[in-house]
């Protein structure tokens, strides 16, 4: 007889370490596991996950305790129906078609340039911090059409928020400094928003300011939680995403030399990478009734933890799941950034991230610049690093042999 496994447990070490055998273990044995540390029901199969992100009766009700502490206010992940759709019609321009070309493209250009530049010339580079950590945020501050001097002060912001939002142990001095991170930038944000107000330029934050849908604006409050709301989901998202694109090429130098080749390949290396190692490895949810899933019932009101990591190498989904290939039938690059996406690290549906294109813009941008900018990148011990984190995934380091560089 063949035994079956101990049920995992993500709050430890072994977890994260390496969360996809465990994610294996939860697919196959326990496609539906109440965890004790976290009081939340764990799904893993990608069945499951599209249900809970499609599913009307999947409520992000815990966003109210999850989110708004450290946001100072109700965001779009939190609201439903009328609600919901209103406000995201508000903010969805700015981040798509010809807005996001024409007006925020040439600011992703530059920014993306100018940390290239400060270490060109160099022979390493530790791209998590000197690149990938500061491209989305610095983007993010020169959107909203903020003072150029504060990167520094929105990159320690968005530090503490993200910490706030994957402390999955609970740890009380991390919530401390999230919410503390929330209540500075809400206080810099305030008067600036007046500003605004009184007199509207062409920046992000001049059109939340003035932007209306039937009659609805956006109040200080809405505002606020909508930009801390992007500098978090925004920022950490594309943060990894570009250290684990590179790192994914890197690591496989075939399609590497194909990407290089074929700058149109760029788009499918970075949905393969959100597929095969997603920066946001969980995302929860809450149902409005009693759901049967894979392996029983979640009773209404329950929080439930979607294991995208897992939900994304399901073998009943994928062919090949741990392999990481950007020629993959089974994942289509045109609808990677859409709701009707074959993976599942943006979510699906009504809640499908909003930020998806401007993501795909930033990720595209700075990997180009970098292959454009160094012909022999390579790693700086010809070793890919590992991933750490739990909630969210990534490289804690990327050191990167530059070679000779093009001007």
């Amino acid at each position: 007889m063949t035994s079956i496994p101990q049920a995992p447990d993500i709050l430890s070490p072994e977890f994260a370490t390496d969360p996809y055998p465990a994610y294996r273990v939860l697919r196959e044995h326990y496609p539906l596991l109440h965890h004790e540390g976290t009081g939340s029901y764990l799904i893993s199969r990608y069945e499951d996950v599209e249900r809970a992100f499609r599913e009307p009766v999947f409520t992000s009700d815990n966003y109210d305790w999850q989110l708004e502490p450290v946001h100072g206010g109700r965001t779009l992940p939190q609201m439903s129906g009328r609600e919901h759709a209103v406000r995201r019609a508000l903010v969805a321009p700015a981040f798509r078609g010809r807005e996001l070309r024409e007006t925020f493209l040439p600011i992703i250009e530059r920014n993306a340039r100018e940390l290239i530049d400060a270490f060109r010339g160099a022979e390493e580079v530790e791209l998590v911090g000197q690149f990938a950590t500061r491209f989305p945020i610095n983007v993010i501050v020169d959107m909203l059409g903020l003072d150029r001097a504060d990167h520094d002060r929105f990159h320690g912001w968005y530090t503490a928020v993200i910490g706030f939002i994957a402390n999955l142990a609970q740890d009380p001095g991390v919530a401390a400094d999230g919410r503390r991170a929330g209540e500075e930038l809400a206080a810099y944000l305030h008067p600036v928003i007046r500003q605004r107000r009184a007199a509207p330029g062409d920046d992000l934050l001049s059109r939340l300011c003035t932007a209306e849908v039937e009659g609805i604006g956006m109040t200080d409050q809405d505002i606020t939680a909508f930009v801390s709301l992007l500098l978090s989901a925004g920022g950490e998202t594309t943060d990894k995403a570009i250290a684990l694109t590179v790192r994914n090429l890197l690591a496989h130098p075939d399609q590497l030399a194909a990407v290089r080749a074929d700058r149109s390949l760029i788009p499918a290396a970075f949905a393969e990478t959100l597929r095969h190692t997603p920066p946001i490895q969980m995302i929860m949810r809450q149902p409005a009734a009693d759901v049967t899933l894979s392996g029983g019932t979640v009773p209404a009101g329950a929080t439930v933890t979607c294991l995208i990591g897992a939900a994304n190498r399901d073998p009943r989904r994928y062919a090949r799941p741990d392999t990481f290939d950007v020629f993959r039938p089974d994942l289509t690059p045109a609808n990677a950034f859409s709701a009707a996406a074959q993976h599942v690290a943006f979510g699906l549906g009504r809640h499908f991230c909003v930020g998806a294109l401007l993501a795909k813009a930033e990720v595209e941008t700075g990997v180009n610049q970098l292959l454009d900018s160094f012909p022999d990148l390579g790693f700086a011990d010809d070793t890919a690093p590992a991933d750490a984190g739990v909630f969210t995934r990534g490289p804690r380091q990327l050191r990167l042999r530059l070679g000779s560089a093009r001007g």
